[in-house]
């Protein structure tokens, strides 16, 4: 999961072309939490949901521990937060390699389930980068899973058609924003997760060296930003004299809409 700045705020960024972090409230990234959610219903699933343990697992500043925690009122077991000022700024070439470290850590896990894309870059690379760095099989973009043991069937939807792909666990998946609503927590379920384990790593915790993360060693950067103009004030088409779905018709070709 990522936790991304609340992308209805106001961003500013640093001088260095980051995100001023402490300048904007953070959240847990919208499309993972599909993901959670279908985490959690793949458990409640499963012939045996006690037997099941859904991991929350984020790399993030300190404040990102704020969306471990809404997974886990939402309805994860427990959660991991890895935490390390070395991984300001790393791009998702290193963050992958983090997580992968942490899943490593964490060990003996199934399925690997991602959010499309985050937020916030809308990269959607991190899921193939850590199947990769894994060395799993992966299925992305997924709209419906089904598992039976350890057999899972997955459904793409494309732009020209919709492909039905079976593959075997363990694996990363990544699930788009057709999976289903995600569930809001409950009272029941945020009074709960105070009680859940929630664990912080470090990078020495996982054995990465500081200097293969962090904005110094990243293969891409931002090199100018430039804020978005103000809106204009929109075109107003009056009908006082009969013109009006003509001069309607005029205004809408002439932005190429019909």
């Amino acid at each position: 999961m990522k936790y991304v700045p609340d992308a209805t705020a106001d961003r500013q960024f640093e001088q260095d072309k980051t995100v001023d972090r402490d300048g904007v409230d953070g959240l847990l990234s919208e499309l993972d939490e599909y993901a959670v959610e279908q985490a959690l219903q793949l458990k409640e699933k499963a012939e045996s949901p006690e037997d099941v343990k859904v991991i929350a697992l984020t790399v993030a500043p300190e404040a990102g521990v704020d969306a471990v925690r809404k997974a886990l009122q939402m309805g994860a077991d427990s959660g991991v937060h890895v935490a390390d000022e070395a991984i300001a700024g790393s791009d998702a070439i290193a963050t992958s390699l983090v997580l992968a470290k942490a899943i490593e850590k964490i060990g003996d896990v199934d399925l690997v389930m991602c959010g499309m894309a985050s937020t916030d870059g809308s990269m959607s690379v991190v899921p193939a980068m850590l199947a990769e760095r894994l060395d799993l099989p992966q299925v992305t973009l997924a709209s419906v899973i089904e598992t039976q043991g350890d057999q899972v069937r997955v459904k793409r939807d494309g732009d020209v058609a919709t492909e039905v792909i079976g593959a075997t666990m363990p694996l990363v998946m990544s699930v788009t924003d057709q999976t289903g609503e995600a569930r809001y927590p409950s009272f029941k379920g945020i009074m709960a997760a105070k009680k859940k384990p929630l664990e912080t790593y470090t990078l020495s915790d996982l054995g990465v060296d500081a200097g293969d993360v962090g904005l110094s060693v990243a293969w891409t950067e931002v090199q100018d930003t430039t804020a978005r103009p103000p809106r204009s004030a929109g075109e107003i088409v009056t009908d006082e004299d009969g013109s009006g779905a003509s001069a309607l018709v005029d205004f809408l070709a002439s932005k190429k809409f019909i």
